[in-house]
């Protein structure tokens, strides 16, 4: 299962909020929406996230098994 646990540590370290999110990054109430539900996202938001948020892949997502 992929999930999104990274991304919100991720945001607690670089002391960025949804609020932010919404307002400077222009980040979607939908798309996180879908990070907390661990739903599916594209490639392109994940590059995208990584481009705002200046980290790596393992930075927002990781790999668990079930």
């Amino acid at each position: 299962m992929i999930t999104f646990d990274p991304f919100w540590k991720t945001l607690k370290e670089k002391h960025i909020t949804q609020y932010d999110l919404i307002t400077k990054y222009n980040v979607s109430r939908s798309m996180l929406d879908k990070l907390r539900h661990n739903k599916s996202i594209t490639l392109v938001t994940l590059n995208d996230l990584c481009i705002m948020l200046d980290c790596n892949v393992s930075d927002i997502i990781e790999f668990k098994k079930e």
